[in-house]
C-alpha cells in the first residue's frame, strides 16, 4: 500500500512541476524541479522506491524511443543525416572509450567495464530537456533536426554499448570479435523486428478497421502496446529491444503515411501519447530525486574505499567528468564542421565559416536526460557469482549527477548564446508550406466539384441548385485564401499574415460561442451532454486552428 502511496505521489510531483514551471519568474528547466520534488517525497517517506532494473527498463524505455522514432521530422534528419551519424555513432564510440579510460583513471577503484558502462549511459542527448531550456529563446529549427536525429541514434547506440560494458562487468569476460559478431546481430535482428512487427500489427489493424468500424480507444491501446510489442518479440529472440522499439517509431511514420486513421483518432492519440511522453518523462527525474539520498549514500560508501574520506570529492568526479564530455563534445564538432567545410569547398560549393557561438550552443545542447537515467538504473545488482555489483551505487550518482549539472549549464549558458544570435533565415518551410497549400487548395475544390456532382445524382428530386449554391460558396470561401479582390494571386507572406489574422477572428469566435454554451448548461436551459457535444467541436477547432 505505501508503494502504491509513493507512486501516486510522484505522479501529484509531476503535475506540481509543470505549475512551478510556468509561476517561477526565472526559467528553470522542467527536469530540475521534478528532481527536487522527488528529493522531498524520499523525505517525507524516509524511504526509496525498489524497482527492479529490468521492469524499469521495459516500463520507460520502449514507449519514449518509439514516440521519438515516430514523431522525428524525417526530411531533416535525412538532409544532415552526415552530421547526425558523427555526432551519433562517432561521437558515441569516442565518448565510450576516452571517457570510459578517464573514469577508471579517475576513479580506480571503479573496474573499467563499469567505466566504460558509466560512459557509454551517459553519451545519449536528451532533446526533451532540450526543448524545455530553450523555449524561451529561438533556436535554429536546422540546428534542432540535428540535435533530435542525433538523440534518437545515440541513444540506440549508446544503450547497445552499455548493454554490451554490462555484460563484460558481469562476466569478467570480453572478446572484441565476439562483440563485433553480437552488436552486428541484435542491431540488424532488432531493426528488421521492430519494422516487421509493426508493419504487421498496422495491417491487422487496418483490415479489421475497414471491415468492422473504426473505434478510436482500441486504436490509440494498439499504438500503445506497440512499443513493448516489438521490445518484448526483439528481447526474446537475442535482438535488440531498444533498437526495435526505434524502428517500430520509424516504422509508424510511414505507416501513418497512408492516412487510414479517423481524424477523431488521430486527435485523441496525440493528446494521449503527449500525456504518455510527458508522465514517463517526469517520473523518471522525480523518482531520480526521490533516490538521490540513498545513492548518495552509497557513492560515499565507494568514495571511502579510494582513500578520500572527504564525501566532496563526488562533487570534483562529477564536475570533472561533465567537464571531460563537454571538451570531447566542443572539439568533436568543431572538427566535424571544419572537415564539412573543406569537402564543400573541394566540390565547389560555398561553405560559410560557423559562428562560434553557434559551436559552443550545439555542443552546450548535449543535455543528458531521461534515457540516460533509465539506462544506469538498470545496472544489475550482482555480479553471475552474486557478490554486489562494484560501484554500482556510484555510477548511479555520477550518471544523475552528469544530468543534473548539463541541465544547469545549458540553461544558465544556452539563452545567453542563442540570444541576439545571427541566424540566417529559412526559407525552406515556407516553401513547403506554400507547396502544400496550393496542392491542398486545388484538391480541395476537385473534392467540392465531385461531391457536388454525387449529391445531385444521388437525389434526383432535390433541386440541383441548392447544391451548387453551397458548393459556389465554399469554393469561394477557399478561393479568398489566394487570391485578392481583383482576381490576383496574393503573395506568399500575404496570405501567411492574412491567415493568420482570420484565424485569431474565428478562435474569438470559438472563445465566444463556448462561453455562451457553457452558461446555457450552467442555467439548466440545455442538457450537459448537449453542452459536451458542442463544446467538443469547438475545441477540435480551436486545436486545428493553434
Amino acid at each position: 500500500m505505501e508503494s502504491i502511496s509513493i507512486a501516486l505521489a510522484m505522479m501529484m510531483a509531476v503535475v506540481v512541476s509543470g505549475v512551478l514551471v510556468r509561476m517561477l519568474p526565472v526559467p528553470i528547466p522542467l527536469p530540475l524541479v521534478q528532481i527536487a520534488l522527488g528529493a522531498l517525497i524520499a523525505g517525507g517517506f524516509n524511504r526509496g522506491v525498489a524497482l527492479d532494473p529490468e521492469i524499469f527498463f521495459l516500463l520507460f524505455l520502449p514507449p519514449l524511443l518509439f514516440l521519438d522514432g515516430w514523431r522525428i521530422p524525417k526530411e531533416g534528419v535525412l538532409r544532415d543525416k552526415y552530421a547526425i551519424v558523427e555526432l551519433a555513432l562517432g561521437l558515441v564510440i569516442c565518448t565510450v572509450v576516452g571517457v570510459g579510460f578517464f573514469i577508471h583513471w579517475l576513479i580506480p577503484a571503479m573496474p573499467l567495464a563499469i567505466a566504460f558502462a558509466l560512459a557509454a549511459i551517459i553519451s545519449p542527448t536528451d532533446p526533451v530537456a532540450v526543448s524545455a531550456i530553450t523555449s524561451r529563446v529561438t533556436i535554429p529549427k536546422r540546428v534542432m533536426h540535428v540535435l533530435e536525429g542525433e538523440s534518437l541514434l545515440n541513444d540506440a547506440s549508446g544503450l547497445v554499448a552499455f548493454r554490451f560494458a554490462v555484460a563484460a562487468a558481469v562476466t569478467g569476460s570480453f572478446s572484441l570479435t565476439q562483440a563485433a559478431l553480437s552488436f552486428v546481430w541484435v542491431a540488424c535482428a532488432g531493426l528488421a523486428t521492430g519494422a516487421m512487427f509493426t508493419l504487421a500489427v498496422t495491417w491487422i489493424k487496418n483490415r479489421v478497421s475497414r471491415r468492422y468500424g473504426e473505434e478510436a480507444g482500441s486504436q490509440i491501446l494498439v499504438s500503445l502496446l506497440i512499443p513493448f510489442g516489438a521490445y518484448e518479440l526483439a528481447e526474446h529472440i537475442g535482438a535488440s529491444g531498444i533498437l526495435a522499439a526505434v524502428a517500430a517509431g520509424v516504422t509508424m511514420s510511414y505507416a501513418e503515411l497512408s492516412g487510414t486513421a479517423g481524424a477523431t483518432t488521430r486527435v485523441q492519440r496525440g493528446a494521449v501519447w503527449n500525456m504518455v511522453q510527458f508522465t514517463l518523462n517526469g517520473v523518471m527525474f522525480v523518482l531520480l530525486g526521490e533516490q538521490l539520498p540513498a545513492i548518495l549514500d552509497g557513492a560515499v560508501r565507494v568514495v571511502t574505499e579510494t582513500g578520500h574520506a572527504n564525501p566532496w570529492w563526488l562533487v570534483i568526479y562529477a564536475l570533472a567528468i561533465s567537464l571531460a564530455l563537454a571538451v570531447l563534445r566542443f572539439a568533436w564538432v568543431w572538427v566535424s564542421l571544419a572537415i564539412g567545410r573543406v569537402v564543400a569547398q573541394r566540390r565547389g560549393n560555398v561553405s560559410p565559416r560557423p559562428n562560434p557561438r553557434l559551436i559552443a550552443a550545439i555542443s552546450l545542447a548535449g543535455v543528458r536526460g531521461a534515457i540516460t537515467l533509465a539506462g544506469v538504473m538498470t545496472l544489475p545488482l550482482t555480479l553471475n557469482d552474486g557478490t554486489p555489483l562494484p560501484a554500482r551505487d556510484l555510477a548511479i550518482f555520477l550518471a544523475a549527477s552528469v544530468i543534473i549539472i548539463s541541465l544547469v549549464a545549458a540553461s544558465f549558458f544556452l539563452p545567453r548564446l542563442l540570444h541576439n544570435l545571427d541566424i540566417p533565415v529559412e526559407s525552406e518551410h515556407h516553401r513547403y508550406e506554400d507547396m502544400a497549400s496550393n496542392v491542398a487548395r486545388e484538391a480541395a475544390l476537385r473534392g467540392v466539384e465531385r461531391t457536388l456532382h454525387q449529391l445531385v445524382a444521388l437525389h434526383p428530386d432535390k433541386d440541383p441548385q441548392i447544391y451548387a449554391s453551397v458548393a459556389n460558396q465554399v469554393m469561394e470561401s477557399l478561393k479568398r485564401n489566394a487570391y485578392d479582390g481583383s482576381g490576383q494571386p496574393l503573395d506568399a507572406a500575404v496570405m501567411r499574415e492574412l491567415e493568420a489574422i482570420e484565424r485569431e477572428m474565428r478562435l474569438g469566435a470559438i472563445t465566444e460561442a463556448r462561453i455562451e454554451i457553457f452558461r446555457l448548461a450552467r442555467e439548466n436551459k440545455i442538457p450537459d451532454h448537449v453542452c459536451r457535444e458542442w463544446v467538443s467541436r469547438y475545441d477540435l477547432q480551436e486545436a486545428r486552428m493553434r
